[in-house]
């Protein structure tokens, strides 16, 4: 996260005028000379190889979709407290019912936006262009420095998806550095209630900085929802409160949460391939069963590390019915009972990358890339830890530069 945001979440959130014909270009004349006094580069923390992704999605969802006829209000994914006891699946379905409905409305629209959101001429003043297409620059900079593949991906888009793609991910990278970046330990629940806040700002065209200023411009020209957004930022709150999960339910849901959202984001910018026969709302569960497979990836090559910072994303009642239990983590000694663990725990990451391959032919020729490159780059993690005889407390399972090659989609 640039140091910009740093200094935004610690402090009170300000109140800058809405971009409808001045605030744009105040946003962008002032975070201009920020950008280039401040140093947008930020470490890689464990979830950003998430972000490094365009898709997200889930298997289970599909059988729980064949029993859903209308989209309902997905609210309760973020804000549960006296909702209705649902399966994590039913939560997240709801967002993806929210996004397939507003992706379904503006294709039939005759117009290239929406018809309830402000096109982009509207709320751009004449002469802030440039300094638009500085902010979406800057996005790319941010975009090829840390996620070098996946940007030489988005290379093969056209430009005006390029660039939308360029700043959804530079939102979820810096949203994911508040808990994971350089000053996690001074991040606060009441500096994500502000960074939040900020979010529903940007989508109403009220920019902070160059960035934001970005994906408020993004956001009216796609049908792009917001909810993802705000289940992102609930994620980032779990990290915070939750060390342990009891079931796969519950790990489901956090990794909707962190990574599934990015494919709900994305997907809207992407595009559906014109000549697809599949249904809106199927492409969307191929893209969150993405995000659900790299998500589970990252957690099981990084157990080591995560034992090591007091953390186990693993399901617990998994671990006690294969005989296993934190200490046992926390040890780091590879046990036959450990490896027959483990080969479940890949097996049902396979089964999520299988359900999202069938997705990936269903989006715009132009957008494909991407997503088959982060498909089998991640899948091929899962190969790399079984080659470690499943030792994923001391080695970290990679993909070096020859093999990442060959994996490559032509």
């Amino acid at each position: 996260m640039s140091s910009v945001a740093v200094l935004w979440v610690a402090a009170s959130s300000p109140n800058p005028d809405p971009m409808n014909t001045c605030g744009l270009v105040r946003a962008l004349e002032s975070s201009r000379v920020l950008s280039r006094c401040q140093n947008q580069r930020v470490n890689n923390g464990r979830r950003n190889q998430t972000t490094q992704t365009t898709w997200s999605s889930s298997s289970s969802v599909m059988s729980f979709r064949r029993r859903r006829s209308s989209v309902v209000s997905s609210s309760l994914v973020a804000h549960p407290a006296g909702e209705i006891d649902l399966s994590s699946e039913e939560k997240v379905y709801n967002v993806v019912l929210r996004q397939a409905a507003l992706v379904n409305k503006q294709l039939r629209s005759t117009s290239p936006v929406l018809d309830d959101v402000k096109k982009p001429q509207d709320i751009i003043r004449p002469g802030s262009l440039s300094l638009l297409a500085e902010a979406y620059d800057r996005c790319g900079e941010v975009c090829a420095e840390y996620a070098k593949t996946f940007y030489l991906g988005t290379l093969l888009m056209t430009p005006e998806r390029r660039k939308a793609i360029w700043a959804i991910y530079v939102w979820c990278r810096r949203t994911d550095e508040l808990v994971d970046g350089p000053n996690a330990s001074h991040i606060t629940p009441m500096a994500l209630d502000r960074w939040e806040a900020r979010l529903e700002d940007l989508f109403h065209g009220r920019a902070f900085d160059m960035l934001d200023a970005a994906l408020a411009d993004t956001v009216t020209r796609y049908p792009v929802d917001i909810q993802p957004f705000r289940d992102m930022i609930e994620g980032m709150r779990m990290d915070l409160r939750k060390s342990r999960y009891n079931n796969f339910d519950e790990l489901y849901l956090y990794c909707y949460y962190v990574a599934g959202t990015v494919g709900l984001m994305s997907v809207p910018v992407m595009g559906i391939n014109p000549k697809s026969k599949a249904t809106t709302e199927s492409v969307y569960n191929a893209a969150l069963a993405l995000g659900i497979a790299n998500q589970l990836t990252n957690i099981l090559r990084d157990v080591g590390e995560d034992a090591r910072r007091g953390r186990v994303y693993l399901p617990q009642d998994e671990l006690a019915q294969a005989g296993l239990s934190d200490e046992d983590i926390f040890a780091g000694k590879v046990t036959d009972k450990w490896r027959n663990f483990m080969r479940l725990q890949l097996k049902r990451a396979r089964m999520f990358f299988d359900e999202a391959e069938k997705g990936v032919t269903e989006l715009d020729a132009a957008s494909r890339w991407p997503v088959w490159a982060s498909l089998l780059l991640y899948r091929r993690i899962l190969d790399e830890i079984e080659a470690n005889d499943y030792n994923n407390f001391t080695k970290r399972a990679y993909v070096g530069k020859v093999k990442k090659i060959a994996a490559l989609p032509l």
